[in-house]
This record gives C-alpha cells, sequence and structure tokens, in this order.
C-alpha cells in the first residue's frame, strides 16, 4: 500500500492501527484526501454486512469511499473526542484539514460525529472529555 505524502499507519493505543503524521502540518492545512472505491448506498450496506472494522466514509445520502479499497493510509484515521484534524467534502472529494499543527510522530485523529458505525459503539479515545460513544 502507498501511503499519502507525510503520513504512515503505525500500532494505535486507541484501535487497531492508525494513522500518523511523518511531517508537520500547520493548522488549516490540508493533510491528505481520502482514497479508495466510489460505492453506492445500496453496496454500502452490503458491504457493511458482518464487518466489524469499517472503512467507509460518505461523501453524500447516496455515494461513499471504501478505503478498504485502494487506500491511502487515511482509512486508519482513528476517532477522537479530541481531534487534530477535521474533514471537508469539495466537489465529491474526502479531504482532512488540521485543526492545529500537528507535529511528525502524532496519531491524526478525527471526531466521526456520525459515521456508518453502530450508535451505540463505544468511543475508545481517551480523552478528559470523551463522550463515550463514537456517533453524537
Amino acid at each position: 500500500m502507498e501511503y499519502a505524502a507525510g503520513l504512515t499507519v503505525k500500532r494505535s493505543p486507541i484501535d487497531g492501527r492508525g494513522c500518523y503524521a511523518t511531517s508537520r502540518f500547520l493548522k488549516g492545512r490540508k493533510i491528505a484526501e481520502y482514497a479508495g472505491e466510489r460505492i453506492s448506498r445500496r453496496e454500502i450496506a452490503r458491504r457493511l454486512r458482518g464487518r466489524r472494522r469499517i472503512h467507509i466514509c460518505g461523501i453524500d445520502s447516496y455515494w461513499a469511499i471504501d478505503g478498504q479499497v485502494h487506500g491511502n493510509g487515511t482509512q486508519f484515521i482513528n476517532h477522537s473526542c479530541q481531534p487534530n484534524c477535521r474533514i471537508r467534502i469539495v466537489r465529491g472529494h474526502i479531504l482532512f484539514f488540521a485543526l492545529r499543527d500537528i507535529e511528525p510522530g502524532e496519531e491524526i485523529l478525527l471526531d466521526y460525529e456520525s459515521s456508518y458505525h453502530s450508535n451505540r459503539k463505544a468511543c475508545q479515545c481517551g480523552a478528559p472529555a470523551c463522550r463515550g460513544r463514537i456517533n453524537r
């Protein structure tokens, strides 16, 4: 797998593997684009069945990207209630931007807020203000 520039993947204390910075990302700057296979809502439903780990990120109510197929490492960005990045969807592209300066070696973290995970899925981020669940 080829990782997006400035990123690598390694074991995470939050869950499984995580996406880590190998270079500095300044506040407000783009970190990377979420890469993978573009799929429809029917295919989303089919792929979610029986999966324990989900690497599908929604673009809109119909389309999503499955990072498990042709991903670039961004599919391993873990959830945190105290994130250091956010996403912006621009013309069908899912882009990650730094909420603050991110130093090399830091895990890239996103507040999923709303995801394909069950609303009962417990959060394991360990942040002081953790809400206890991945979805709001």
